[in-house]
C-alpha cells in the first residue's frame, strides 16, 4: 500500500500512517504564479493500493476548492501511474450539507461532487458522520464507507455522564436524533447508566435559524448537544440557552467537525457551554477554537480511520467498498 498526504492534511495523514505502521509516500505539490497547482506522486504507484488523505475544508489559505481540486488530480495522477485501487480518506467532507433540492433550480453539490470522484477514477471513499448519510449512500456509486465519532464521544463523556444524577442528549434538530440515539447506546454502555433523549425543532432559511419546540425533560441533568458539526455556532447557541432555561445543570457540546467560520467566535465565546468537543477532522481545528480557550477539547479520529484501512486490506470490508452493488 501507498499513503499519501497533501499538505493541507499532513498532520492527519501522517498520525494515520503512524497507527498503521508505514510511511508516509512522497509526493509534489507545486504552485504557479497564476493560481494553478500541480501535485503529482514522487514514487511508484503501479500496482499498489494508493490511499490519498486530504480533509475538504479550507486552511492556510487555500479554500475548500482548493482541497478537493488537490485531491482530485492527486488521486487521478495515481490511477494513471498504474495504481491498482485508488481511495480518498477525506475526514470532513466538503459540500455534503447541499444534498437536495429545498428551492427551485437548487444545485445538489453532494452528487456533482459524487460524480467527480467518479471521473477521476476514485475506487472508493473513506469519511466521517457525513451530514446525511442517505444521501452520501445515494450520491456516490463508488465504494463508501461513514465512519462515525460516536465512539469517541462515549470514551470522553463517560465520566461525566458516570457521576452526574442524570444526563441527557440534546440534538439540535429533529434530523440528529438518529446520531443522539447510537450515541446515547454507546453512552450507556460505557457508563454504564440510563441516558436520557432530548431534541429542539430548527428551521433555517437564507441563513437565518428559527424554531422554539423543545421536546425533553432536561431539568437537573447534565445536558450534552451532539451535531455533526459546528460552523457559525448559531445552533450550539440557541440549544444550549434552551436547556439552561428549562433547568439544565450544565451544558456541553459535541461535534463531529469544527468548521468554526468567522462568525463562531462571537457567537459561541459567551455561550453558556462548560466544554466543546471536537475531533480533528478539520484542518487546523485547534488554530481555528483558539478563542475557546480551556474550554476547547479535540478528540483524534486518526486511530479509526487507520482501523478502517486496516480492515479494507484485510478484506473485511474490501468487498463491499469496491463493489457496493
Amino acid at each position: 500500500m501507498k499513503l499519501f498526504g497533501l499538505n493541507a492534511s499532513k498532520q492527519f495523514a501522517a498520525d494515520v500512517a503512524d497507527r498503521l505502521g508505514v510511511w508516509l509516500a512522497s509526493h509534489e505539490e507545486r504552485d504557479f504564479d497564476d493560481g494553478e497547482f500541480k501535485v503529482r506522486p514522487l514514487e511508484s504507484v503501479r500496482g499498489e493500493h494508493v490511499f490519498v488523505c486530504q480533509s475538504l475544508s479550507s486552511s492556510n489559505g487555500q479554500s475548500a476548492n482548493d482541497a478537493l481540486a488537490r485531491l482530485l488530480f492527486l488521486c487521478g495522477a495515481a490511477k494513471d501511474a498504474g495504481a491498482e485501487h485508488v481511495a480518498a480518506v477525506v475526514p470532513y467532507l466538503a459540500y455534503a450539507r447541499k444534498d437536495r433540492r429545498t428551492k427551485p433550480r437548487d444545485p445538489v453539490t453532494t452528487r456533482y461532487v459524487a460524480q467527480m470522484f467518479e471521473a477521476v477514477g476514485i475506487d472508493a471513499i473513506f469519511t466521517m458522520d457525513v451530514h446525511n448519510p442517505a444521501a452520501f449512500e445515494n450520491s456516490f456509486r463508488i465504494g463508501k464507507e461513514n465512519l462515525e465519532a460516536a465512539p469517541l464521544f462515549a470514551e470522553h463523556f463517560a465520566p461525566l455522564a458516570s457521576v452526574a444524577e442524570r444526563t441527557v442528549l440534546l440534538s439540535p434538530d429533529a434530523g440528529g436524533v438518529k446520531r443522539a440515539r447510537a450515541f446515547r447506546a454507546l453512552l450507556e454502555g460505557r457508563c454504564g447508566k440510563p441516558v436520557a433523549l432530548a431534541f429542539m425543532e430548527k428551521q433555517r432559511s437564507e441563513g437565518r435559524v428559527s424554531g422554539e419546540l423543545f421536546a425533553g425533560d432536561v431539568e437537573g441533568a447534565a445536558v450534552i448537544v451532539i451535531d455533526d458539526l459546528i460552523s457559525g455556532g448559531t445552533t450550539l447557541a440557541r440549544a444550549a440557552a434552551a436547556a439552561l432555561a428549562r433547568g439544565a445543570r450544565n451544558v456541553h457540546a459535541a461535534a463531529t467537525h469544527g468548521v468554526l467560520a468567522a462568525a463562531a467566535a462571537e457567537t459561541l465565546r459567551g455561550a453558556p457551554l462548560e466544554s466543546i468537543v471536537l475531533t480533528d477532522t478539520v484542518n487546523g481545528v485547534r488554530q481555528r477554537g483558539a478563542f475557546l480557550g480551556p474550554k476547547l477539547r479535540v478528540l483524534e479520529s486518526a486511530p479509526l480511520f487507520a482501523a478502517a484501512i486496516e480492515r479494507w486490506l484485510g478484506g473485511a470490508s474490501g468487498a463491499a467498498l469496491l463493489d457496493p452493488d
